[in-house]
């Protein structure tokens, strides 16, 4: 069994592999076709494009793995029975259940590689990608907000911890690709919802820490209920004090990548920022759905991979009688194709129905496994 496993493992990462590349190629030149309208904007020249589309294969690869695993499996299986191998190893007493494990120890390395893809160089390599292109163009990120970037943030006792004891908002003009703020507008109010403090600043440079370091600010601070002026009521124009600084910290849990959550592609995002942008949005009760089916589907796609090589499977018990390779192929993109709108469309579906975020990530999965189960079973009948 330790010969055929390195057999089925060396013909089918080759087969991948091949499949895998073939795809990024493809979408690579297509991704350039699409930049070529923007080079010539600002310093973004034709090697800024080739890099930027460079930056986006690893989100490609992340998504395609899957696809390419079922593609390059069935290949190598059909190549199998069109030789009449897989029906000798069957005579040699492998069943199908020992040739479901070996394809699985063999979707182990495809779908640890999903998964570093997905959490770590992908998402890594997609806000680097943005950056260049929009510091390469001069652009800011939110210039396209007529009324800029609104974040809600909690205000604590202790900055970021103790009990909570009001709410702010933000509302910043320009976010420049390095992090940097322009144009900050912040709404402070007490936990009766009373303003209690405007402040604005020019620019806003984050120092690490949950700290913001705001400069050229202007303050104007409200009264609180029961300020008098003889007795008579409440004198809110007279109660109302300013203060005009150089610069000033802002301890808030808001940080650069909580903002720049607000224009990445959750499905781009690792599991870890959805986590944290999730949880966040909690804690200011706001809705927090996509993002919670977003980090579910990251958890679960690189599993997606054990269904596609399961879903393959049966493709190795099919004669040449029932179709050339090129067919079975044809099949497998197909397939491959349907799973991925299907993913797509529970995730939208799930959302506007307020299905369970896991339910939502994970029924697509299930629909193919049982699939690829039923398949099985229908092959090995006839």
């Amino acid at each position: 069994m330790k010969v055929l496993q390195r057999y089925f493992a060396t013909e089918i990462i080759r087969s991948v592999s091949f499949v895998l590349l073939a795809f990024l190629a493809l979408f690579a030149f297509f991704d350039l076709m699409g930049e070529l309208k923007s080079v010539g904007k600002g310093g973004y020249g034709l090697a800024q494009a080739f890099l930027y589309v460079f930056l986006g294969l690893p989100g490609y690869t992340y998504e395609l793995i899957p696809i390419a695993a079922l593609i390059g499996t069935i290949y190598v299986l059909a190549q199998f029975a069109s030789r009449s191998e897989f029906t000798i190893m069957r005579v040699s007493s492998m069943s199908t259940r020992m040739a479901g494990a070996m394809l699985a120890k063999i979707g182990v390395l495809f779908a640890i590689l999903t998964f570093v893809f997905g959490e770590f160089v992908a998402p890594k390599a997609s806000d680097y990608a943005e950056k260049l292109k929009l510091s390469t163009q001069g652009a800011a990120v939110s210039q396209e907000f007529r009324s800029g970037l609104w974040a809600k943030d909690v205000i604590r006792e202790n900055g970021i911890d103790g009990a909570a004891v009001g709410t702010r908002f933000l509302n910043v003009r320009e976010m420049r690709p390095d992090g940097q703020l322009l144009g900050i507008k912040v709404y402070e109010f007490d936990r009766d919802f009373r303003m209690t403090i405007v402040i604005q600043a020019a620019r806003a440079n984050y120092r690490g820490g949950n700290t913001w370091l705001l400069s050229d600010v202007f303050e104007t601070y409200f009264p609180k209920p029961g300020v008098a002026s003889g007795g008579a009521g409440v004198d809110l124009t007279a109660a109302i004090s300013t203060k005009n600084l150089a610069s000033r910290d802002l301890v808030s849990e808001i940080t650069p990548d909580i903002l720049a959550v607000l224009f990445a592609d959750p499905d781009r995002m690792s599991a870890a920022d959805l986590s944290a942008y999730t949880k966040h949005l909690t804690e200011n009760k706001q809705r927090s759905e996509r993002y919670e089916i977003a980090f579910w589907k990251k958890l679960i796609y690189p599993f997606a991979v054990f269904v596609m090589m399961a879903l393959a499977l049966p493709f190795a018990y099919l004669h040449a009688r029932a179709g050339g390779v090129s067919l079975k192929i044809f099949t497998g993109i197909m397939i491959g194709v349907s799973f991925q709108l299907i993913n797509s469309l529970f995730s939208h579906v799930g959302l506007l129905n307020t299905w369970p975020p896991l339910a939502t990530a994970l029924l697509p999965s299930v629909l193919f496994l049982l699939l690829a189960l039923a398949a099985l079973w229908w092959v090995e009948k006839h």
